[in-house]
């Protein structure tokens, strides 16, 4: 079972949508262009389409025959807040908005199986093609679970794609078990005392104490996480003051946390709230944390993993399949999908020489689309066949 030569076909096609997606990035909840490109695209091809699901979500439909077997597709749709460096002419038309996460990517790839399942319906069943808003830490699986995707579209087994760089075009990842963790996004506000630079003992500086706690928090990791467990908390933003002579009156630390288990993540908040306080406190300060948990970790479900992991086999080789391997800290908002259907997140190669994700230099590799779009059509083939 090759790639789909249909799909290979397809292959300067797929390249154009998704460099137009690229050069039109939006942000989670704000994809009114992307959704209405999707939507416009799946009913070109003859499904019925839902929009509006979880706000800017969409989800086609596609049913051969009266079998009642349903299978679910899923792709996310959002970019990021960051400014684009590349200079190729697809590059983001957005200033500060841009495709580092291959998004892009992923929604081209199961259109592409969309519109090959469509023409072909090689197949018996309904398949669900859910194109996810706001996946970048924003809740978008939440609120399209809340807003009755699986009660609307119920899905006997559901899976989703990410590429993955450094990651050869043409290999695969299909791995059981937890494969990426949970993540948190923190905030932690110091309220101080402002005063003149030149007069630093008539204030309560909250620049020092916030100095203080961006080593303070490390020690979580180091010293209150066993040395097997995997976590990581970095200190990603620092805020305070606006002039060179003035203590300011607050500082704002941010950052995120990951962990491949619940307990964790309620141990290092823990901490983190004692630090904060003690440390706000020893100083003449106080401090605020708003710690907010927006990834669960992705659970891939053996049984389902071992279909997908086949199909990615009987595509490009069991030698380019990789079948076991440590999760990743990195998060992904399709845990929250996964906890509620049997499911198996992938990934799919975008190249050994391919920018690192969230970095302004990145680019999904058009070369890989079919890989995935391939993936997707042919585990639709194997799950609901024509003949049971």
């Amino acid at each position: 079972m090759p790639l789909v030569n249909e799909i290979v076909a397809m292959q300067e096609e797929l390249t154009r949508w998704r460099r137009d997606i690229h050069a039109h990035p939006e942000l989670g909840f704000e994809e009114a262009r992307t959704a209405a490109f999707v939507a416009n695209k799946l009913q070109e091809f003859g499904l019925q389409v839902h929009q509006k699901i979880g706000k800017t979500g969409v989800v086609g439909v596609l049913k051969v025959g009266n079998e009642t077997r349903s299978l679910g597709l899923r792709a996310d749709m959002d970019a990021l807040p960051i400014h684009e460096r590349n200079s190729f002419e697809h590059r983001s038309q957005t200033d500060g908005v841009m495709h580092a996460c291959g998004h892009d990517g992923h929604t081209t790839m199961l259109l592409a199986a969309a519109k090959y399942l469509s023409e072909t319906q090689n197949f018996r069943g309904q398949v669900n093609f859910i194109f996810q808003p706001a996946e970048e830490g924003i809740g978008g699986a939440r609120a399209m679970i809340e807003d009755g995707l699986f009660n609307q579209f119920p899905c006997d087994m559901l899976l989703a794609m990410h590429n993955a760089p450094r990651m050869e075009v043409g290999t695969f990842a299909a791995i059981p078990g937890i494969r990426t963790a949970a993540g948190a996004f923190f905030d932690i506000t110091v309220t101080g005392k402002g005063a003149h630079g030149a007069f630093p003992d008539q204030g309560v500086d909250p620049v020092l104490v916030a100095s203080e706690l961006v080593v303070a928090a490390q020690s979580i990791i180091s010293r209150n996480m066993r040395p097997t467990q995997t976590a990581a908390l970095s200190i990603t933003q620092i805020h305070a003051g606006d002039a060179y002579n003035v203590i300011p009156g607050a500082a704002k630390l941010s950052g995120t946390v990951r962990t491949l288990d619940h307990k964790s993540m309620q141990k290092i908040e823990r901490r983190l709230n004692e630090l904060v306080s003690g440390i706000c406190m020893a100083h003449g300060a106080s401090g605020e944390v708003d710690f907010r948990v927006n990834f669960h970790p992705v659970n891939n479900d053996q049984n389902v993993t071992e279909i997908a992991a086949n199909v990615c086999s009987d595509l490009v080789g069991s030698d380019k399949v990789v079948r076991e391997g440590p999760a990743s800290t990195g998060s992904e908002d399709f845990s929250f999908m996964s906890e509620v259907v049997p499911s198996c997140y992938i990934n799919v190669g975008n190249g050994a020489d391919s920018h690192s994700l969230h970095n302004h230099d990145y680019d999904f590799n058009d070369e890989a689309t079919v890989y995935g779009a391939s993936f997707f059509a042919r585990v639709v083939e194997s799950q609901l066949p024509i003949e049971r």
